[in-house]
């Protein structure tokens, strides 16, 4: 995986463990998991990460990250998956989730207007939280596994491509040392 940009865009962690509006989560913040680039951790975080950015609700980042202390996930990833869901895709994403939810419940779904606003969201949520949710919720389980099996996935593919790049590496340096020398 691609460690050194992974690295490269986290946060140091000695500086988050000591921020002093953090300071509330004690020895939790130092589980090596939480910070360490493996492909559990990592795993476990873009599970959260994408579980959270799914499900419609505000301070998702708080959520991903008490998430993925509790299962000693990659936190900064977590926390920045959460982002996939931001203010220029937050309409379209949740759109289709509603979508989801309504084909899942069997219920008539409401076109989005062209102008849409939070006056035109509060006076329909009484009518499309329930889509909404179950829409949400089901895109959320099934992003969270897509995620999880993914990396893990993609982790082994990567390794397997190392491991043969090693090996035939190894084996054109072994033949090479084989040729005889030509005198002239």
């Amino acid at each position: 995986m691609p460690r050194n940009f992974i690295r490269r865009y986290t946060p140091d962690a000695e500086k988050v463990r000591n921020h002093k509006h953090l300071q509330f989560l004690g020895s939790h913040l130092h589980a090596y998991d939480l910070w360490h680039l493996n492909r559990e951790s990592v795993a476990k975080g873009f599970a959260v990460g994408f579980f959270w950015a799914l499900v419609p609700i505000p301070m998702q980042m708080i959520f991903a990250s008490i998430s993925a202390i509790l299962w000693r996930a990659n936190l900064p990833i977590s926390f920045a998956l959460v982002w996939i869901t931001n203010p220029l895709t937050i309409v379209p994403v949740f759109y289709l989730l509603y979508l989801l939810g309504s084909w899942m419940i069997g219920a008539d779904a409401m076109d989005l207007p062209a102008d849409v606003s939070i006056d035109w969201f509060r006076a329909v949520l009484s009518e499309i939280w329930l889509p909404l949710v179950i829409g949400s919720l089901t895109g959320a389980v099934i992003a969270g596994f897509i995620g999880y099996y993914g990396i893990h996935l993609l982790w082994r593919l990567h390794v397997v491509k190392r491991w043969k790049q090693s090996r035939l590496r190894l084996k054109n340096r072994h033949s090479a040392s084989k040729r005889p020398s030509v005198k002239r």
